[in-house]
């Protein structure tokens, strides 16, 4: 039923597209009769907006898969490098953000480790809306970034890393079941911003899956169940997320390609001097204006790369 009324809301939404057009046509006649030139302005830009919608969604129509249309967590971790990574590990996260404001996502911070001195080591958002992960599953890799220094006296030229991950929300007990003997739950004091509440009770919480050692951590909600809850969200996404990636290696292991892990897996790169330019390395796009990128304009690069990916095949 759950997935009838999804259907049924997409269907919706290509009914009032078309309802639109037909108003917009009458528009049109009636604007040439009339002889309206302002009228067919008007109708022209309305022409313009409903064709990028019309686009869009079009486009959605390709992300069929069976988890795309989910909400997502993206993690952040910055690479060696120390104060220099862990500023780009927090330049990434507003870059996601702002990306995620730009669509009308909503995202929230579930997790941040601060830097020692400036930036993050690591942070963790859940992202939420319509095919949040179908199109966040594009930034999965390794981020790098060339740029004159801003923390080095001689503002010397740096190359900085940072992985991102991204994993789908998993639905309890219909992608993932979990053994609760299999499942250790701790509580501890949060640290951090939050008031004298967050240090006198230990409301923040880490979920630790046994058999595989993953870890999710949660202490940025009010509560310890609130904490409990989005952890064991997190630990869900993972889990799903290690199942894919088995799939993949396997299909990939069939196909007798090669899979690339982890830090060697360099999808993108940011350069800020001697030139500006962003470029993908698995599709080629690039463009010449970093700090638009970096402002949270990825949609150009995401839509290349699925279409890459759609072309693969994967």
């Amino acid at each position: 039923m759950r997935h009838l009324g999804e259907l049924r809301g997409e269907v919706d939404k290509w009914r009032i597209i078309e309802g639109r057009a037909g108003e917009l046509l009458e528009l049109a006649e009636l604007a040439i009769a009339e002889e309206e030139p302002v009228l067919g302005e008007e109708i022209a830009a309305e022409a313009e907006r409903l064709a990028a919608q019309f686009e869009r969604m079009e486009f959605e129509l390709l992300l069929g898969g069976e988890y795309e249309k989910r909400n997502a967590f993206l993690a952040v971790h910055a690479g060696a490098g120390g104060t220099e990574a862990q500023d780009w590990a927090e330049m990434l996260l507003r870059m996601y953000l702002r990306w995620a404001e730009r669509r009308g996502y909503q995202a929230r911070v579930v997790e941040v480790s601060p830097g020692d001195e400036a930036g993050i080591k690591s942070v963790l958002i859940q992202v939420t809306g319509d095919y949040a992960y179908g199109y966040l599953k594009a930034e999965r890799g390794v981020h790098r970034l060339v740029r004159l220094s801003p923390f080095d006296a001689d503002h010397a030229r740096h190359t900085s890393f940072a992985l991102v991950e991204v994993s789908p929300e998993a639905k309890r007990e219909l992608d993932v079941s979990i053994n609760p003997d299999d499942v250790k739950v701790d509580f501890y004091r949060a640290s951090g911003p939050g008031g004298q509440h967050v240090q006198k009770t230990s409301s923040a919480v880490r979920v630790t899956h046994l058999p595989t050692g993953l870890v999710a951590v949660c202490q940025n909600e009010r509560s310890q169940y609130q904490n409990k809850e989005l952890a064991l969200k997190v630990l869900l996404a993972r889990l799903l997320e290690l199942e894919l990636a088995k799939r993949a290696e396997e299909q990939a292991r069939l196909k007798g390609e090669h899979v690339a892990a982890g830090w060697g897996n360099q999808i993108r790169s940011y350069v800020l001097h001697p030139y500006k330019m962003v470029k993908d390395h698995r599709t080629g796009y690039e463009t010449s204006d970093p700090s638009a990128v970096l402002d949270g304009a990825l949609d150009g690069f995401i839509d290349a790369y699925l279409k890459f990916a759609m072309g693969k095949g994967s």
